[in-house]
C-alpha cells in the first residue's frame, strides 16, 4: 500500500465549520423560501418548502459528517466516502420525496424549486466565504480592517 492511502487527517476538520457556516445561512433562508413557496402554492407549499430546506440541510451535514469522519481513518476512505456518500445522499433525497410525494400536504413543485434553489442557492453564498487555502482551511478568516493587505516598504 502506498503512504497516501495510509495517511490520516488529524486536527480540526474544515468540513464541519463549512457545514456548520451552511446550515447557518441555511436558518437566515428558509424563512424566505417557506413564505414564498406559501404564497405561490398555499400552506402545501409552505410545508413542502420547509420539508426541502430540511432535506437539504440533512445532506449537507450528512456529507461533512462522512468526510470528517473518513479523513480521520484514511485519505483513500475519504475518497471513496466522497464518491459514493455522493450517491447514497442522492438515494436519500430520492426516497425522502418519494415517501411523501402523495402525502396531503405535499406540493411537488414547491418541493422540486426548493431542492434545488436552496442545494444551489447555499453553494453559490458559500463559495464567498470558503478559503481555497492550505494556511485557512474551511472558512475565510475574518477581516481586521482596512490596512491589512498592505505591505510597509523599508
Amino acid at each position: 500500500m502506498s503512504a497516501t492511502t495510509l495517511t490520516r487527517l488529524e486536527g480540526p476538520a474544515p468540513e464541519a465549520q463549512i457545514a456548520r457556516d451552511l446550515v447557518k445561512r441555511a436558518s437566515w433562508i428558509a424563512p424566505v423560501l417557506v413564505v414564498l413557496c406559501g404564497a405561490l402554492w398555499g400552506l402545501q407549499g409552505a410545508a413542502s418548502g420547509a420539508y426541502g430546506v430540511a432535506i437539504v440541510v440533512v445532506n449537507f451535514v450528512l456529507s461533512a459528517a462522512l468526510l470528517a469522519g473518513t479523513a480521520r481513518i484514511s485519505l483513500a476512505l475519504m475518497m471513496g466516502a466522497a464518491l459514493f456518500g455522493y450517491l447514497v445522499r442522492l438515494g436519500l433525497i430520492f426516497l425522502a420525496v418519494l415517501l411523501v410525494r402523495d402525502a396531503s400536504w405535499m406540493a411537488l413543485p414547491a418541493l422540486g424549486l426548493t431542492l434545488i434553489v436552496t442545494h444551489l442557492g447555499l453553494l453559490f453564498w458559500e463559495i464567498r466565504y470558503v478559503s481555497a487555502s492550505l494556511a485557512f482551511p474551511g472558512l475565510k478568516p475574518a477581516r481586521v480592517g482596512p490596512l491589512e493587505n498592505r505591505t510597509e516598504t523599508p
